[in-house]
C-alpha cells in the first residue's frame, strides 16, 4: 500500500493574514514544500483582510480552480483564490468563515455529539478560530471530491487550536483525508505563563480541567487537546512544548518538526554589506535625532522585538540589565525595542529638540500612561540625555517599510545591529533569535525557549554566538547578571567576526532544506496511521461521461439594441434643467406646464418629466415651437426657478449631513415605502425652500418598493418592477477627472463598489448609493436592489453600506458637514466609521474620537416600540464589523455593549437604536407623546435616572406645505392671506385671515376637490376591478354611488394591525346603518399597502375587500389598490373626514392627517401621535388617549362604539346641517378652524425651525465648544471620565444628618435640613454633587420624581466633601426621599453622557 503524500493542505490563521511566529514557519517554509510537491500544495487561510486596498500578502487569481469554485459555491463556500505573495508564491485559497456565524450552534452541538467538544464556554475569539477550521475542512473536502483523482493520499495539516475544528470535521466526514495537527504554543502553557504564575516548578502538579476553567480557556483547551488525539499524526515545534502537550493533552507528539528558515531571505554577500551599512547609518539617524547625542560608526547597536509581551518575553530584564550597566562602561549603547503597540503618527521635534517620553518613542502611544516599556525607564530614571553612554529608542511600530521614520522592512532594519536580546520565559520556539542568526547577528536566549533548548542539544559554540541563559522562576536577578555579563563580554569583545562567523553553523543546520524533512516524516506517519480506516470506507463512485461532437444553432434572433435620443432646440433646454430638479414637483405651475405638453402621455407616464421630455418626436417639439402660450409658460416657470436656485449663494456656512433609509420625494422616483421616506422628502423640499445647507445620503434601489394588486379574492400580490435609471431625474457624480465616484466598503471575503448618484431636490443635493455595477458579485449587486427586502443579513448589508458608505460618499467629494443627523436608526454605523476617521485623521483614541463624534451628531427616531428597531445578532455584527473593534482597539465585548441594553446578556441582539443613540449628543422623537415613549424606552441605559430626566426631547412632524396643499387651497390662501405668508408658514396669525372668507367659498372649494376625487376613484376603480375580473354589475355599483355632496371618510396608510383598520367593522350591522342613511349617506374610502411579510396586515385588507362586495356596502366602503403618494395627495386633499384609529400609544406620529388639514379636512382620531397636540374642539374629534381597559381587545370593543357614536351623533348631523343654499355652515367652521387653529402648527416649515433652534444650533455650539484648542475640551473630558471610573468604586459615605422623622413629624412650613459627609479618594471635590429626590412609592417603587433640589458643596479637604441643603417644605403628605451621588463636570450636556450614580 502507498503510504507517500501526494496532495497537501495546509492550514492556518496565518496565511496571508501576518500576526506572529506561524506567519514566518509557514510562509519560509513554502519553498522548501513547493520544491517537492509543485502544484499538489495549497495553502488555506482566513479572508479577513477588511481593508478596501488589496491585501499586500495576496495575489488573487480568479481563474485559478475556476472549475471547482463554482461548484463550491453552490454547496454555500465562500472561497477566494490565489497566490501567497512571498518566496514562492504558494497556490493559496481563502475563506469566508462567516457564513457559519449563523449555524455555529447547529456546528457546536454536532461537535459536542460526536466528540465531547466543549464549546459552551467559548466566546467570539474561539467561536472565529473554530468556525474558520471547520469551514477550512469544508473546503479539504470539496476540494479532494471534485477536484482531486482517487484513489490518492491526502493530506490536511492544521497548525494550532484555532484551526483544530478542521482536524476534527474531516475524520467525521471525509474519513478518506489523511490528518495532521501542530501546536506551536499551548493554550494552557500560554496562559499560566501569561498571568504571571511559575510554569515549569511543580509543572506536573497541574490539572489541565481546572486551569482551563480558572482562566476561562475551557473550550479552547478542548478543542485542542481533541486535535491533537484524534489527528492522524501529531506534532509539536519543540521538546519543551512536547513536555506540555504530555502534561495537558495527555499525548505526546509524535515528531518534533523543529521550525526552520529559508535562506532566500538573506541578502547574498555584497548585498548583505550595502544593507547592513544602511540599516546602522539609520538606526544611528534616528537615535542622533532623539538624544542630540552623536554616535561612532562603530557603536554598539543591541535589538529586542517580537510580540509586546512586557515579562514572558523579558522585555522588562533587557531594560533593567542596560540600567544595571550605564555606569560601567565607556563605549556608547543605542538598543532598539521594536515591539508593535497601540501607536499613532510618527514623534516630530519641538525645534530640533525632543523632550521627555518622545526622547525615547518613534511613534506616539495611544496610552503612553499605562505603557509598561515607559514606566519601567521612568522608575529607573533613564531619560536618554546627550551625555549618558546607554540610549534607548521604543519603536512601538510593525516595521512593514512605511512607519514614517525607520521606513525598512524588519529585515532590512535587524540586519544592521550587533547583538539581539531574547531573554523570553515562555516561548514554545522563539523565531526572532533565528532571525537573528540568520542575519549573522549573536544573539541571547533562553534554555525556556524552544530555540535555545535546541541550541544547547545540537550544538557546542566556541565563541557564544547563541547564548543561551538560565531563566527560572523567582530568579530574574541572575537572569539579569547573565544578560550583563553578555552585553559586557560582548562590549570588549575586540573580534566580531569570528562570532559572526559562528551563527553561520547555527544557520546552515537550522535552514528549511533539513527542517522539512521533519513534516514530510509527519505526512508519511499520518497516512500510515490511516490507513486502516481508509481500507474500510466505501469505493468512491463515478460517473461516466462521453464525449460527443455538438454546435450551436439558435432559432431565435439575437436582438441588438440601438438608442436615439431627441436634441432639444435651445428654446426648449430648460425642460431637462427643469425635469433633472425636483423643484417642479412641487410647484403647480411647472407641473402644470409639463403636464401641457402631453396630458395623455402626463399621465401614463406616472407623471415622470424625464420619462416624458425624452420621449418626445421631431413632430412633438415641431408642436411645442409653435405653440406660443407653451414657450411662455416655459419661460415664466424657467425664471421662477434660476432666480430660485440664484439664493443658494447665501446659504449659511454650517452644513447638516442628513442620513435616511428612503426618501420619498415623487412617485416617479420609487426610493421610498411610507411615512419615514415621505417626511425626509418633504424635509429636503422645505431644507430647500428655507435655503438651509444641507446634504443628503441615501440608497437608489432598482427596484423600490412594491406595487400592490389584489386578487378577486382580495389578496395582496406584490409586484417589484425594475426602475429604469434612465428614466430617473438621477445624474452621476463625477470627481475633477470626470470619472464616476465611487466608495468602497470591505465586506466578509471581498470588496463591493457603490457609485454615486445625485438628485437635485431644489437647492438640496441628496446623494445616492448603487451597488448594481458590474464590479461587483450577482449577490452585492443585489444590495440595493429592493427596500427592505432580503433577510437580516442583506438588511444589515444596506444599512453598512448607507452609513459607512454615506461617510466615505462624503469624504470622497470633500465635503466638511458640522451636523450630522440620522434620521432612525439605520444609518447608526455612521458613527464607527467617523470614528475610526477620526482616529487616523487626529491621532487620537477611541474614546477621544467618541466624544468628538458625539458633540455634532442628533439621532431621530421614529420608532414607538422596541421590537420595531433594527437589531441584528451577534455572529452578523461579527461577521462584517470586527475590525472596528480592532481599529479602535477596545475589546469585541467593549463594542458590542454599544449596541445592547444589557451588555452582559451575550445573546441580546445588537441594536442600532442604541448604537445611534450611545453615538449622538442629541436624541430626539417625532411627537411629544412619543418623547415620552422614547424616553421610556432608553431609560435601561442611564440606570438609576427617572424617565423624566433624560435628555430625550421631540420635535413633532410636519408635512410640506406646497407639496401637499391642493393647488386650489394655494391658490385660495395666496389670493387672500398676508404676501408673505408663504415663508411665514409656522406664525398662526398667518392664517386666521380664513375665518374672514365666505363660507359657500370655502364649501365650494371642498366640493370642487371631491369631484376630482370622485372622477378619479370611477376611473382607478374601473380599472382596478376590471384588472381582478370582478363582475360588471359589481364594477357599475361600485362607481354609480359616490357623489361629490356625500360624505366621504379617508382611512389610508401602512395596513399595519396597530392601525386597526378593523375597529369600523367590528359591529357589520351599525356600520350599515350609517352607510345606508338615505338622506345622510356615508361613504368610508380605504387604500394602503402591508408589508410582503404581514399576514395580518394582509388579512385586514382582504376582511376590507370582501366587505366591500357585500350588497348593503357595494359603493359604500371603498379599497383603492397600490396607495401611493399621487392617491395620498388626492385623498388628503379631497376626503371630508380623515379617519385614524392607532393602538395607543404606537402612532409615533403619523403625518397623513397632517397632510389633511392643510386643505382643511377635519380629523377624527385617537388622540396618540400628532393628533394628541394638534386636536382642537370644534376642529375636528377625538378619541382620548388614556386606556379604559388593559385587555386590547375590550379596548378596541369600545374604540369601535365611540367611532360608531362620533358618526352617528356629530359628524354625521353637522355635515348634512345644510343652509337654503345647501352650505353646512357648522361643518365650514371646522374647515376654518382646522386652517386656522391645526394647520400652522404642523408644516414642515415649523418642524425645520424646531430643529434648528432645539438641536442644529446647540449642536453647533457644542462641537465648537469641544473641537477648539485641538480638541482640549474633549481630551480633557475624556482624562476626567477615567478618572472618575477609577475612583468611583471607592466614594463612601462618612456621615449623614437628616431630620429626626422618626419621632416627629415635620410640620408644614419646616426648613428640611441635611448634611452629607462623602469620602472621595482620588478626586476633587468639584468632581461630585449630591442632591434630594423626593416621590412617592407605589407598589414599593417610586416610579416619578416630586421634588429635587441639588445640596450645596460646604466643605472640603483631600479626600473629603461635604453637602448641605435646606429648603421649606411646601406641601404636606408623606414623601419617600434620597440622596443621589452623581459625577459633575461642566463639560458635560448631560448628565445622561456619564451615567455613574449612587444612592445614599
Amino acid at each position: 500500500m502507498n503510504i507517500d503524500p501526494e496532495f497537501i493542505f495546509e492550514t492556518s490563521w496565518e496565511v496571508c493574514n501576518k500576526i506572529g511566529g506561524i506567519y514566518t514557519v509557514i510562509s519560509t517554509k513554502a519553498k522548501s514544500i513547493i520544491e517537492e510537491f509543485n502544484d499538489n500544495y495549497i495553502l488555506i487561510g482566513p479572508d479577513v483582510w477588511k481593508g478596501t486596498t488589496k491585501n499586500p500578502d495576496f495575489i488573487e487569481d480568479p481563474n485559478l480552480f475556476e472549475g471547482w469554485k463554482a461548484i463550491a459555491s453552490k454547496e454555500g463556500l465562500k472561497v477566494r483564490t490565489g497566490r501567497w505573495n512571498i518566496e514562492g508564491n504558494p497556490q493559496v485559497i481563502l475563506v469566508d468563515f462567516t457564513t457559519l456565524f449563523n449555524k455555529k450552534d447547529e456546528i457546536f452541538t454536532h461537535l459536542w455529539e460526536t466528540y465531547k467538544l466543549d464549546s459552551l464556554h467559548g466566546e467570539w475569539d474561539y467561536i472565529e478560530s473554530a468556525m474558520f477550521g471547520y469551514a477550512a475542512g469544508q473546503v479539504v473536502e470539496s476540494f479532494q471530491k471534485h477536484q482531486l483523482p482517487y484513489p490518492i493520499n491526502v493530506i490536511a495539516h492544521f497548525h494550532e487550536w484555532m484551526t483544530g475544528s478542521g482536524v476534527l470535521y474531516l475524520k467525521n466526514k471525509a474519513p478518506q483525508i489523511s490528518t495532521a495537527f501542530t501546536t506551536h504554543a499551548t493554550v494552557m502553557g500560554r496562559s499560566i505563563a501569561g498571568n504571571g504564575f511559575p510554569l515549569y516548578e511543580n509543572f506536573e502538579q497541574y490539572q489541565p480541567d481546572r486551569i482551563a476553567r480558572d482562566f476561562n480557556i475551557i473550550s479552547k483547551h478542548s478543542l485542542e487537546s481533541l486535535s491533537a488525539n484524534e489527528a492522524d499524526v501529531f506534532t509539536t515545534v519543540s521538546t519543551i512544548t512536547a513536555k506540555e502537550c504530555k502534561q495537558f493533552f495527555g499525548i505526546e507528539p509524535q515528531i518534533i518538526t523543529t521550525n526552520g528558515f529559508e535562506k532566500d531571505f538573506i541578502p547574498k554577500a555584497n548585498l548583505f554589506e550595502k544593507k547592513r551599512k544602511a540599516a546602522r547609518k539609520i538606526a544611528l539617524e534616528v537615535a542622533s535625532k532623539h538624544t542630540g547625542a552623536t554616535y561612532d560608526e562603530d557603536t554598539l547597536l543591541l535589538i529586542t522585538s517580537g510580540r509586546y509581551e512586557y515579562t514572558n518575553k523579558g522585555i522588562d530584564l533587557f531594560i533593567k540589565s542596560l540600567n544595571n550597566i550605564k555606569n560601567n562602561i565607556r563605549k556608547k549603547i543605542v538598543a532598539y525595542i521594536t515591539v508593535p503597540a497601540g501607536h499613532h503618527d510618527p514623534v516630530l521635534s519641538e525645534n530640533g529638540n525632543f523632550y521627555g517620553v518622545d526622547r525615547f518613542l518613534t511613534h506616539h502611544l495611544h496610552q503612553p500612561e499605562n505603557d509598561p516599556v515607559l514606566n519601567e525607564l521612568k522608575n529607573l530614571g533613564l531619560t536618554n540625555h546627550e551625555s549618558d553612554n546607554i540610549h534607548i529608542i521604543f519603536a512601538p511600530v510593525y516595521l512593514n517599510g512605511n512607519d514614517g521614520v525607520i521606513n525598512l522592512p524588519y529585515y532590512d532594519f535587524l540586519i544592521g545591529f550587533d547583538l539581539s536580546i531574547f531573554p523570553s520565559y515562555y516561548e514554545p520556539w522563539g523565531y526572532t533569535p533565528l532571525e537573528s542568526v540568520a542575519f549573522r547577528i549573536p544573539t541571547l536566549t533562553t534554555n525556556y525557549a524552544g530555540f535555545g533548548d535546541w541550541v544547547t542539544n545540537s550544538f557546542v559554540l566556541e565563541h557564544n554566538s547563541v547564548k543561551v541563559i538560565e531563566r527560572h522562576e523567582g530568579q530574574g536577578s541572575r537572569a539579569i547578571s547573565q544578560i550583563e555579563n553578555t552585553i559586557l563580554d560582548f562590549v570588549n569583545l575586540t573580534d566580531h567576526t569570528s562570532i559572526r562567523k559562528e551563527t553561520g553553523k547555527v544557520l546552515k543546520k537550522a535552514l528549511w532544506q533539513q527542517m522539512a524533512h521533519n513534516y514530510m516524516q509527519a505526512w508519511a506517519l499520518a497516512v500510515h496511521n490511516s490507513s486502516k480506516r481508509k481500507i474500510n470506507l466505501p469505493a468512491k463512485k463515478y460517473t461516466e461521461t462521453l464525449k460527443i461532437d455538438a454546435v450551436m444553432n439558435s432559432h431565435k434572433p439575437e436582438w441588438k439594441k440601438i438608442l436615439v435620443q431627441n436634441i432639444l432646440p435651445k428654446e426648449l433646454l430648460p425642460l431637462k434643467e427643469l425635469a433633472f430638479n425636483l423643484w417642479w414637483s412641487w410647484n403647480y405651475s411647472a407641473t402644470n406646464m409639463f403636464a401641457g405638453i402631453d396630458p395623455v402621455k402626463w399621465k401614463l407616464f406616472e407623471y415622470n418629466p424625464v420619462k416624458l421630455v425624452e420621449s418626445l418626436s421631431k413632430e412633438d417639439i415641431d408642436r411645442l415651437m409653435n405653440d406660443a402660450g407653451f414657450i411662455n409658460s416655459l419661460n415664466g416657470v424657467y425664471a421662477d426657478f434660476k432666480d430660485y436656485m440664484k439664493q443658494a449663494e447665501d446659504k449659511p456656512d454650517e452644513m447638516v449631513a442628513y442620513f435616511s433609509m428612503e426618501y420619498g420625494l415623487h412617485n416617479s422616483l420609487k426610493i421610498f415605502s411610507g411615512g419615514l421616506g415621505i417626511l425626509a422628502g418633504d424635509y429636503l423640499k422645505q431644507a430647500s425652500d428655507s435655503n438651509k445647507n444641507l446634504i443628503a445620503v441615501g440608497l437608489l434601489y432598482r427596484n423600490g418598493y412594491f406595487k400592490q394588486e389584489l386578487s378577486i379574492f382580495g389578496d395582496q400580490q406584490a409586484h417589484y418592477i425594475a426602475q429604469k435609471f434612465t428614466e430617473l431625474p438621477i445624474i452621476p457624480v463625477r470627481n475633477n477627472t470626470g470619472d464616476w465616484v465611487t466608495v468602497l466598503i470591505a465586506l466578509p471575503g471581498r470588496t463591493i463598489t457603490a457609485k454615486v448618484w445625485r438628485v437635485n431636490v431644489g437647492r438640496i443635493p441628496l446623494f445616492l448609493l448603487d451597488t448594481d455595477i458590474e464590479a461587483n458579485s450577482t449577490e452585492d449587486r443585489g444590495i440595493t436592489a429592493q427596500l427592505y427586502g432580503g433577510d437580516n443579513e442583506h438588511r444589515l448589508k444596506q444599512e453598512i453600506l448607507l452609513g459607512v458608505g454615506g461617510i466615505r460618499l462624503i469624504y470622497s467629494l470633500g465635503l466638511q458637514p458640522t451636523i450630522y443627523h440620522s434620521n432612525e436608526g439605520h444609518s447608526a454605523f455612521s458613527g464607527l466609521e467617523r470614528i475610526k476617521n477620526m482616529m487616523e485623521a487626529h491621532k487620537v483614541d477611541f474614546h477621544i474620537a467618541r466624544e468628538l463624534v458625539r458633540a455634532n451628531a442628533l439621532f431621530t427616531t421614529h420608532t414607538p416600540v422596541p421590537a420595531g428597531h433594527d437589531s441584528f445578532e451577534e455572529h452578523l455584527i461579527r461577521a462584517y464589523l470586527n475590525h472596528y473593534s480592532e481599529i479602535f482597539q477596545i475589546s469585541w465585548e467593549q463594542f458590542m455593549a454599544m449596541g445592547r441594553h444589557n451588555i452582559s446578556n451575550s445573546s441580546e441582539k445588537f441594536s442600532m437604536s442604541l448604537l445611534a443613540t450611545g453615538l449622538s449628543q442629541e436624541v430626539n422623537g417625532v411627537s411629544k407623546i412619543h418623547g415620552r415613549v422614547s424616553r421610556e424606552m432608553f431609560t435601561s441605559l442611564y440606570p438609576g435616572y427617572f424617565t423624566e430626566e433624560l435628555h430625550i426631547g421631540h420635535v413633532t412632524n410636519g408635512v410640506h406645505y406646497f407639496t401637499w396643499t391642493d393647488e386650489a387651497w394655494q391658490k385660495l390662501y395666496k389670493e387672500n392671506f398676508d404676501k408673505d405668508f408663504e415663508n411665514n408658514q409656522s406664525d398662526p396669525k398667518a392664517w386666521q385671515k380664513i375665518l374672514n372668507l365666505p363660507d359657500e367659498q370655502i364649501w365650494n372649494t371642498r366640493l370642487a376637490l371631491k369631484k376630482k376625487l370622485i372622477e378619479a376613484i370611477r376611473e382607478k376603480l374601473k380599472n382596478d376591478l376590471t384588472k381582478r375580473q370582478e363582475s360588471p354589475s359589481l364594477i357599475i355599483d361600485s362607481t354609480a354611488k359616490i357623489k361629490k355632496d356625500t360624505l366621504i371618510v379617508g382611512f389610508a396608510r401602512r395596513f399595519a394591525t396597530y392601525k386597526r383598520a378593523h375597529l369600523l367593522f367590528t359591529d357589520i350591522q351599525r356600520l350599515s346603518r350609517i352607510v345606508n342613511n338615505k338622506r345622510k349617506p356615508v361613504i368610508f374610502i380605504f387604500s394602503g399597502k402591508a408589508h410582503p411579510n404581514d399576514k395580518a396586515g394582509q388579512d385586514l385588507i382582504k376582511r376590507i375587500i370582501e366587505i366591500s362586495k357585500m350588497e348593503e356596502f357595494i359603493g359604500k366602503v371603498l379599497f383603492l389598490e397600490n396607495y401611493d403618494m399621487i392617491s395620498g395627495k388626492l385623498l388628503t386633499s379631497s376626503v371630508d373626514i380623515w379617519l385614524n384609529t392607532p393602538t395607543r400609544p404606537l402612532e409615533a406620529s403619523g403625518t397623513s392627517g397632517e397632510k389633511a388639514v392643510m386643505n382643511g379636512v377635519a380629523n377624527f382620531s385617537v388622540l396618540d401621535g400628532w393628533w394628541a397636540e394638534g386636536y382642537k374642539p370644534e376642529a375636528g374629534w377625538a378619541i382620548e388617549e388614556s386606556k379604559t381597559f388593559a385587555n386590547q381587545q375590550f379596548q378596541d370593543e369600545l374604540d369601535a362604539q365611540i367611532i360608531y357614536n362620533t358618526f352617528e351623533n356629530e359628524i354625521v348631523k353637522k355635515y348634512y346641517d345644510k343652509n337654503e343654499q345647501g352650505v353646512s355652515t357648522k361643518w365650514v367652521s371646522y374647515i376654518k378652524n382646522t386652517i386656522a387653529q391645526v394647520a400652522p402648527n404642523f408644516t414642515m416649515q415649523r418642524m425645520l425651525e424646531d430643529y434648528y433652534k432645539l438641536y442644529y444650533t446647540p449642536l453647533i455650539e457644542r462641537r465648537k465648544e469641544i473641537y477648539k484648542d485641538s480638541f482640549a475640551p474633549a481630551k480633557s473630558l475624556v482624562a476626567w471620565k477615567n478618572k472618575l471610573r477609577d475612583a468611583w468604586k471607592n466614594v463612601s459615605l462618612d456621615s449623614l444628618i437628616v431630620p429626626d422623622a422618626d419621632n416627629k413629624p415635620l410640620e408644614f412650613g419646616n426648613h428640611f435640613i441635611a448634611e452629607i459627609s462623602l469620602n472621595i479618594p482620588g478626586l476633587d471635590p468639584t468632581d461630585i454633587g449630591a442632591e434630594i429626590i423626593m416621590g412617592n412609592k407605589v407598589d414599593g417603587e417610586v416610579r416619578k420624581i416630586s421634588f429635587k433640589y441639588e445640596l450645596a458643596l460646604v466643605k472640603s479637604n483631600i479626600g473629603k466633601a461635604n453637602f448641605k441643603c435646606e429648603f421649606p417644605l411646601e406641601h404636606t403628605g408623606v414623601y419617600d426621599y434620597a440622596f443621589r451621588i452623581f459625577p459633575k463636570n461642566e463639560l458635560l450636556r448631560y448628565r445622561m453622557d456619564f451615567p455613574l450614580l449612587k444612592w445614599i
